[in-house]
């Protein structure tokens, strides 16, 4: 028994719900006490499911029940049983029928700003993963999808902007109140944790966007007043976002409108909800005089993030909490491709490994790894990790890297057009670019099964009367709690050879034809790949653009990383060459407790890189300002890993 006490979830006993909501009717009567949520729910049997008379069991908590009818006849307590996190009513009819659930809740009690709650005066939503629950009794899964549509009301002196998801349909004055009410419809049918509802006294930012169709789609941010002026830049990454998707991925905005809301207190940084995402708005305000340029960046990256989701979360969902890396890994590969394509490709990447060695690295090789989706959770909110996240998003570019740019944009086509308003797997995803290369990948589903970091050992030995050159490869994937025995992954290679003169040499695999890309696939143990008319002794690139998310070791003496520093036309490996120089000499120098060697000539030798690169006209300003960073105390105590001198590292 875990200490909780909660047994563990797995993800091999899923099983699809007994009955689904093909339609949802909200009617909210905001107050700040006493929030009235009537729902009118239209429900069918699930045909793949034998309900067999089955109980419909609904999700609820911090919820008094006001009332509740079925096909409009009101149910009696003797009719249904209430616990304190359920719903259950025994007598459900074998056809579709229509449930009336009537609900009070309270969002200014609700300090765990899940579900419905009211902070500084402004009502706000947060539904992922299981926030619905708190606003009515509901079957709050990601697998249920329904189409909504939310009536709002509130008092308009206090509450004058009403928003949900959708298009807005209605809004008035309610006669002989205070009060006016919103209407809004969503035709796309979403799962409960991607409802939202906002109201308050805010002010907008408008704007407009013209799809590649012609379509003109109605835009703002909406901020406390007195923050529109620092709106103009998050404003310009929505709209570049939007461009972005299309010429891209072919992904279009299929909504009227497309509003951000930007509040002090929302604490998930940012949510894709349809048609209405939520922000921190440390995530959206920005000014010169205030904001720095990694402000400007963040806010660039994470707006276009939840714009991204619309396609990748929302139109396609995921089936439950286990694939929640479809979703989001697929995501931030998306923005990072995104940010790659509008500014500096190569600086963007460095940024992404830099992140995931800092953060995931370690998590794969401490007491908490677990795979990309994991089989089993107790607490789902403690899998929003590095591992979903940014391996999930390097899981992602490996599929591009083997099938190349045009393969994987075919392969996430054929992915949208058989599951759009669908609940899906990591298998629907994998099976989408499998069908479209005709591939087989199984092996490569072990990314999603198996934790842990590979490390991958490369030697390049040169046969001078051959004039071949011999690249071993030996992989291990090392035992983490849980999966003690690994199997060999599908490591996907890039690789180039560098000629004494510093040109790259043409690549011809002894038995095969040219490698054109330089990529080749580690599927064994341990493999050797032997290349043919090499005239002389090459240098090595290996693991070219970090094509895989491994622990590399290398046959690489000083003399050839530094030769590496100045020739290699890799821009990441040229980079990692410099950071793996100035790490080996730090850490001696660490090691060793003395600052003599980086006085001497070998800090020279680096200095002179480092200059040779900054002075290089031909590469991007961004990038030679990254070269000539050095690497950070993390680093030089992560090559340490034990018993590390915090102040010779310094």
């Amino acid at each position: 028994m875990h200490q909780s006490g909660r047994k563990p979830k797995l993800l091999k006993d899923y099983a699809p719900p007994d009955y689904l909501i093909e339609e949802v009717e909200l009617d909210v009567a905001l107050d700040p006490k006493a929030a009235r949520v009537a729902a009118k729910l239209r429900l069918r049997p699930n045909p793949k499911v034998a309900t067999g008379g089955r109980p419909l069991v609904l999700d609820g908590e911090s919820l008094t029940l006001q009332s509740l009818a079925l096909n409009g006849k009101p149910l009696s307590p003797q009719d249904y049983e209430l616990r304190e996190a359920s719903l259950s009513i025994a007598a459900i009819p074998a056809q579709p029928f229509t449930l009336e659930v009537v609900t009070l809740c309270d969002p200014d009690a609700n300090t765990a700003l899940s579900g419905l709650y009211r902070s500084r005066g402004t009502y706000c939503t947060q539904c992922e993963p299981e926030g619905f629950r708190r606003i009515t009794y509901f079957i709050d899964r990601p697998d249920v999808l329904a189409v909504y549509t939310v009536r709002i009301e509130a008092d308009r002196a206090t509450t004058p902007v009403l928003l949900s998801n959708g298009n807005p349909i209605a809004h008035g004055d309610i006669p002989g109140t205070g009060r006016h009410f919103a209407i809004w419809h969503d035709p796309f049918p979403k799962p409960s944790y991607l409802f939202a509802l906002v109201g308050g006294d805010l002010a907008s930012v408008p704007d407009s966007f013209v799809t590649a169709s012609g379509r003109k789609v109605a835009l703002a941010i909406y901020v406390e007043p007195g923050k529109e002026d620092r709106c103009a830049w998050a404003m310009e990454s929505l709209k570049r976002a939007m461009r972005w998707d299309e010429e891209r991925f072919g992904r279009e905005y299929d909504l009227d409108v497309f509003n951000i809301v930007a509040v002090s207190d929302f604490n998930m940084g940012a949510m894709e909800n349809k048609g209405l995402n939520i922000f921190n708005d440390k995530l959206v305000l920005a000014r010169p005089d205030t904001a720095s340029d990694a402000d400007y960046a963040s806010i660039e990256g994470v707006i276009a993030h939840e714009y991204f989701h619309n396609w990748t979360g929302d139109r396609v969902t995921c089936r439950d909490w286990f694939q929640l890396c479809l979703k989001e890994g697929l995501t931030v590969f998306r923005d990072q491709e995104f940010t790659g394509d509008t500014r500096a490709g190569p600086v963007e990447r460095i940024a992404a490994v830099r992140m995931l060695k800092t953060h995931q690295f370690p998590e794969d090789a401490g007491p908490l790894a677990h795979p990309v989706r994991p089989a089993s959770y107790i607490e789902i909110n403690n899998f929003y990790t590095a591992t979903v996240y940014e391996k999930g998003a390097e899981v992602c570019r490996m599929l591009q890297t083997l099938l190349g740019r045009e393969g994987f944009r075919k392969g996430l086509d054929l992915y949208f057009e058989r599951h759009d308003g669908e609940a899906v797997t990591v298998e629907d995803f994998v099976e989408a670019m499998a069908d479209i290369s005709g591939r087989d990948l199984s092996q490569f589903m072990l990314w999603y099964t198996q934790s842990g970091t590979p490390e991958l050992a490369c030697s390049l030995d040169y046969d001078p009367h051959a004039k071949t050159a011999r690249l071993a490869v030996s992989q291990v994937v090392p035992p983490t709690p849980g999966q003690t025995k690994k199997e060999p992954m599908l490591i996907p290679l890039k690789v180039g050879l560098i000629g004494s003169n510093g040109d790259e040499l043409p690549l011809r695999l002894d038995g095969g034809g040219p490698l054109s890309d330089g990529l080749l696939e580690v599927t064994a143990r341990e493999q050797v790949f032997e290349f043919r008319d090499i005239p002389s002794p090459p240098t090595a690139s290996l693991l070219r653009g970090f094509s895989a998310p491994v622990r590399l070791t290398t046959s690489l003496d000083a003399d050839q990383i530094e030769f590496l520093m100045m020739h290699d036309s890799d821009p990441f490996n040229r980079w990692q060459a410099a950071q793996t120089y100035a790490v080996n000499l730090l850490t001696a120098a660490a090691r060793g407790g003395s600052l003599q060697l980086v006085r001497g000539k070998e800090a020279a030798r680096l200095a002179h890189a480092l200059g040779a690169t900054a002075s290089d006209a031909s590469l991007l300003p961004a990038y030679r300002a990254e070269f000539l960073k050095l690497p950070s105390e993390s680093d030089i105590a992560r090559e340490l890993a034990r018993k590390v001198d915090t102040d010779a590292v310094h």
